[in-house]
């Protein structure tokens, strides 16, 4: 079996040093790197795409949480803090797991050997965007880590984009053109210039005026298709 790769961020050189240790104990781990702030981490996984990260929540400048907004691709994230009250707000994030410091030797193998069966068991080894890649979300004091599969819809909202997901629709800082960039082709739809959809949460379609389509939702959310683009969804789904 090939290393698991993994990336330690973290701005406490003896706290790196302590991890690296821990780690010594899994050969499955391969540590390719170690990062004392965000933009450091960043370059770092956008270069060699760790399937594990070790990370830090309280850093100077920038903190962890502004490390997930800034990535596409979010590797199995694993926090580790000193604050109990950052480790209960990480639940609420959907991240594999979290450490608290000083760690526990035998709690930090539980967790490592988690990781190692969620990766050895992945279906797709390849670590391009899938439909179960997550994305992080931050609105206000609230924050989510989520699948792309289990996103319906994104929409305009003034400079933002809501994205409607489970009973929420939290809204983020990025325009419809660069999310649609990075979405899974053939699942996520146009469906006009203010709302893109997934195709599998789709419940119901509809002739709609002047040649458009009209779709519901599993959320009961409606969506008028524009003329041009219904055209093409007839075509995608034979409809």
């Amino acid at each position: 079996m090939n290393k698991i790769t993994a990336l330690i961020v973290e701005d406490s050189r003896l706290a790196r040093n302590e991890l690296k240790e821990l780690i010594k104990v899994h050969p499955e781990i391969e540590v390719i790197g170690e990062a004392e702030n965000v933009d450091d981490a960043y370059n770092i996984i956008s270069q060699n795409m760790p399937q594990i990260l070790f990370l830090d929540i309280n850093m100077p400048e920038k903190d962890g949480f502004e490390l997930l907004e800034m990535l596409d691709h979010i590797p199995i994230t694993i926090f580790t803090t000193a604050y109990d009250e950052y480790a209960i707000k990480s639940f609420e994030y959907n991240a594999f797991d979290y450490l608290l410091k000083p760690m526990n030797p035998e709690r930090f193998a539980k967790t490592v050997n988690k990781v190692i069966e969620a990766v050895t068991s992945a279906s797709d080894a390849k670590r391009d965007v899938t439909l179960d890649s997550q994305i992080f979300i931050k609105d206000g004091e609230r924050c989510w880590m989520v699948k792309l599969k289990d996103i319906s819809m994104f929409e305009v909202v003034g400079n933002y984009t809501k994205v409607f997901f489970d009973k929420e629709h939290p809204m983020i800082y990025k325009s419809l053109n660069q999310i649609e960039e990075k979405l899974v082709v053939g699942t996520f739809f146009r469906a006009n210039r203010q709302q893109i959809i997934n195709l599998e949460h789709i419940q119901n379609v509809v002739p709609w005026f002047n040649g458009k389509l009209k779709v519901t939702l599993q959320n009961d959310a409606e969506v008028e298709i524009s003329r041009r683009q219904s055209i093409k969804f007839r075509e995608q789904l034979g409809f």
